[in-house]
């Protein structure tokens, strides 16, 4: 209702502040009216004190920039990243004030000086009715030409910067999703769902429906139903070695009472324009509490993840002459990936299993990004959300999408709420994986270059 009423306040404030524009522009002639530019516009924003008009006119760049087609489109990001930098000679005059007095005071000049313009331009845009939604749907597109446009990174910053604080995980809003919650929600988790595909509203109503699932979203209160992220959970009595039980269409459904374990199955990102901004770690230490707290019996809280790139990475060892993960013999039984339908070979994945296992821990354990991270996304999730590495699970979804982006494989990941912190803190400063002894033991004793917490 709150929300509700703050939107229906700024429509209020931008319908008058429309009326003032209007006015304004009567006395400047219709002609440079029309004239006007999409960019003009952001300048007048910018150059603007008075409220009202400011979310009118923000209103109005909104509107017109939602019907440009592609070229105009990225014309307008150019503009962005050319004309709505930091003011140099303002940045030149704070410089030499700080140097002249170095200070709280003259620091402070020289930071707001050297912010550049269209993070002011952005912060303006977002009071207007709809704005924060308009805005994570502009850096979407900007997402999708900065692949051929890396001039235009600097925007991209600008639109992470200012969504890093927008989204704090203070204001996101956990919601229990069931059946009852309404039809335009359901849609959204249907259509959002990035690990495991809802087929249908029968699909969906077997993930959320029975009692012994749940499914849990975080709302923000400037996108109102609009969920950013959703969890779909499992209550089991065993940690779950594959995907394909816990999605089948006909299983024995368990009385929650019964269950000891909650597995964390589907964790999606529902918006891509906020792709790269974190929104905090312990969002599933949230979760978690909440199931604890409704069944405080559980004694397992795990994950079964997917591993994105692994099989993207293994085909890079497979292609090195000289891998550290893989001997010649182990690069001859993995041509067994060339060799259609493999999977459904019970002796073939029998005799991929050590290799495959060893060669994953690796992955989790050893392989590491320019900066020192997991190589693995799902693993910088969770590990900053402050779960160990449990168990490495192979062949798990023997899905199309699960063969091709892992050849199967998946992972447990394990909530201790003891020891949430503590491996939170380990990640975090000293990017440490901290994983259980079984997997720790699957590597090589010649890789065991350095201890690994467990």
């Amino acid at each position: 209702m709150n929300t509700s009423f703050f939107g229906e306040l700024l429509q209020t404030i931008s319908d008058r502040g429309r009326a003032l524009l209007d006015r304004g522009r009567d006395r400047r002639g219709d002609t440079e009216a029309r004239s006007e530019s999409l960019v003009e516009l952001c300048e007048h924003l910018l150059s603007g004190r008075g409220e009202a008009s400011g979310v009118a006119r923000a209103r109005d760049i909104l509107t017109e920039y939602a019907e440009l087609t592609t070229g105009p489109r990225i014309a307008f990001f150019e503009a962005l990243a050319k004309r709505f930098g930091a003011d140099a000679e303002r940045m030149k005059a704070a410089y030499a004030a700080w140097e002249a007095e170095p200070n709280d005071k003259t620091a402070a000049a020289l930071h707001a000086a050297s912010e550049p313009r269209r993070q002011e331009l952005f912060r303006r845009l977002n009071l207007a009715p709809g704005g924060t939604a308009a805005l994570v749907a502009m850096r979407e597109q900007l997402m999708d030409v900065l692949p051929n446009r890396p001039e235009l990174q600097a925007v991209d910053d600008d639109f992470v910067h200012l969504f890093t604080s927008w989204f704090n995980r203070g204001f996101l809003v956990l919601r229990h999703i069931d059946w009852s919650t309404p039809a335009n929600i359901l849609e959204k988790i249907i259509r959002y769902e990035a690990v495991h595909e809802i087929h249908d509203w029968d699909d969906l109503r077997r993930r959320i429906d029975p009692e012994d699932r749940r499914c849990y979203a975080f709302f923000h209160p400037a996108l109102n139903d609009e969920p950013l992220i959703f969890v779909e959970v499992a209550l089991t009595r065993d940690i779950p070695e594959a995907i394909a039980p816990i999605l089948a269409k006909s299983r024995d459904v368990i009385e929650p009472e019964k269950a000891r374990t909650a597995v964390f199955y589907s964790i999606s990102n529902c918006q891509r324009g906020l792709a790269g901004v974190s929104f905090g770690n312990f969002l599933i230490k949230q979760v978690v509490e909440e199931i604890c707290r409704e069944l405080p019996k559980l004694s397992n809280l795990v994950t079964l993840s997917p591993a994105p790139t692994f099989a993207k990475w293994l085909k890079r060892e497979r292609a090195t002459e000289a891998s550290v993960v893989l001997t010649d013999a182990d690069k001859a039984l993995l041509a067994t990936f060339d060799e259609p339908g493999w999977w459904n070979d019970k002796e073939k994945v029998e005799a991929l299993r050590d290799t495959m296992k060893r060669a994953a821990a690796y992955y989790y354990l050893r392989a590491k990004t320019p900066r020192g991270m997991p190589v693995d996304p799902v693993a910088r999730f969770h590990l900053g959300n402050g779960a160990r590495l449990e168990r490495i699970d192979w062949l798990a979804d023997a899905s199309e999408k699960g063969i091709a982006q892992s050849y199967g494989l998946m992972v447990n990941y394990l909530y201790d709420l003891e020891d949430i912190e503590k491996n939170h803190e380990a990640f975090a400063e000293q990017r440490t994986v901290v994983a259980s002894n079984a997997v720790q033991r699957l590597l090589r004793p010649a890789l065991e270059l350095v201890p690994i917490a467990g």
